[in-house]
């Protein structure tokens, strides 16, 4: 059993010496041309600033189809496509919330927001008292007679003991996904549910949800956590009331695009390995964390192999996903196409949790995979890529999981990510242009190395 050890150690020794002399210089060189030369902070700049915030059907989002479209172009891709993806047309409207904190007191006005795919109240008034839940489970022990015609405020804090934002994440983001699947057929006027966020402020977050019984559609909505703090302390005192208006709702679909890049293999140029994001966000702020900064990212790291004249063996994708955000039907659209012409996609990476300082990767490769590249992962230290523990992937790449790809997203620093997760603050000015480019740097790191030593194939 010693000897086996030493023997993998001898074998996994070898291969940093062998590989660090001549790649650890290519990666310094992609890490120095793009914290000094990248363009990637500029792109995001013009996607904000020029076109904002851009929801699947919504003219923001053809500008920015025509945006990804000539940026690849200008990044020196060998081929670049639109491809045909038909989405929902989710319109916000107007809304309005007011509370009534106490009998004696007159309604407030409130910040809200909407959650996406909901529908609202048509513009008419609904004015009700709200019961106040803790939980699902507190919810499913109330009788649901007495719960008919009210509005229920889901109380449920993001968990600030988990170490790793994206783990308090998923725990409460049922409360905003999984919510009408709890109510059921009980007729309430509504739901407002404490954001999920991070956030010490008062910014609702809005974000995706669902009906499964089409026939008991009621209005949702998410309050920031300050409002949702001063709710709680009403509640615990006495009763309480909204009044919501809003004009929200799915007009149908319509035909939007995902924007592809290529760089073509020089020796297996059927084999294909992608970077992307998702173009798509929410119809606040202007979706630079969430994705710009994952769009030009990919496309950072495709415009710097042809800058630096680094060819790869494979071809290499950059792909910018439209509709992840309330439907995910560009990532679906993308490996569809692929199943249907056989293309082998080797691995497939996404940025879409913000344009933080990079940490690691997450990716859903086996372990014979990661000993292969783990052996390299000694070269990525220096620009504080470490954590490879984590096994996943992004939304949209992970529908080519089925196709035999391995799927992976970078992992960011996400301690500030749900702070602005999905609001008007989600803005330009948020994003740090050194983060953004050591980001994009670690991608195409990733995608070198993987590359050049077949190591994933």
């Amino acid at each position: 059993m010693k000897r086996m050890v030493l023997t993998c150690c001898a074998i996994w020794l070898s291969t940093v010496v062998f590989a660090a002399p001549g790649d650890s210089a290519v990666l310094s060189r992609i890490s120095a041309h793009i914290l000094s030369q990248g363009k990637c902070y500029e792109d995001l700049r013009t996607l904000c600033k020029q076109i904002g915030h851009r929801i699947s059907a919504s003219p923001e989002a053809e500008k920015a189809v025509a945006w990804g479209e000539a940026a690849l172009r200008a990044a020196g891709c060998d081929r670049v496509w639109l491809q045909p993806v038909q989405v929902p047309k989710w319109v916000r409207g107007e809304e309005h919330l007011a509370l009534r904190f106490s009998p004696d007191q007159p309604y407030v006005d409130v910040p809200v927001l909407s959650l996406g795919n909901s529908e609202g109240t048509n513009d008419k008034i609904k004015k009700a008292e709200i019961v106040m839940v803790e939980s699902f489970d507190a919810y499913k022990k109330l009788n649901p007679t007495e719960l008919e015609g009210k509005f229920i405020f889901f109380n449920y804090h993001f968990r600030h003991d988990f170490p790793q934002t994206f783990n308090a994440y998923g725990d409460a983001v049922k409360y905003r996904w999984q919510t009408p699947e709890v109510i059921g057929k009980t007729k309430i006027a509504g739901v407002i549910i404490r954001s999920v966020s991070s956030g010490a402020d008062d910014f609702p977050h809005t974000g995706g949800t669902m009906y499964p019984d089409k026939e008991n559609v009621f209005p949702l909505v998410a309050i920031g956590n300050k409002t949702a703090d001063r709710l709680e302390a009403a509640c615990r005192k006495g009763t309480t009331a909204a009044m919501l208006r809003s004009n929200c709702g799915l007009k149908g679909t319509a035909m939007s695009y995902n924007v592809i890049g290529e760089i073509t293999g020089s020796v297996h140029p059927q084999d294909y390995m992608v970077v992307g994001g998702h173009l798509d966000s929410w119809d606040v702020g202007e979706g630079a964390h969430d994705d710009g900064a994952g769009c030009v990212q990919a496309i950072e790291v495709l415009r710097t192999f042809k800058s630096l004249a680094i060819k790869p063996k494979h071809s290499i994708r950059a792909v910018l996903f439209m509709n992840e955000e309330n439907g995910a039907k560009g990532g679906r659209a993308y490996a569809d196409s692929a199943r249907v012409r056989k293309e082998h996609h080797i691995v497939a990476l996404e940025s879409d949790a913000g344009g933080f300082a990079p940490r690691g990767f997450e990716l859903s490769w086996n372990a014979k995979q990661k000993q292969a590249f783990m052996a390299f992962a000694p070269l990525l230290q220096r620009y504080g890529i470490y954590d490879f523990e984590k096994e996943g992937g992004g939304v949209d790449v992970g529908f080519l999981k089925n196709n035999g790809s391995i799927i992976g997203e970078l992992i960011p620093d996400s301690q500030r990510y749900f702070d602005v997760h999905h609001t008007d603050n989600d803005v330009f000015e948020t994003v740090n242009h050194r983060e953004l480019k050591m980001g994009a740097a670690a991608m195409a790191q990733f995608i070198y190395l993987a590359d050049q030593y077949e190591i994933l194939d």
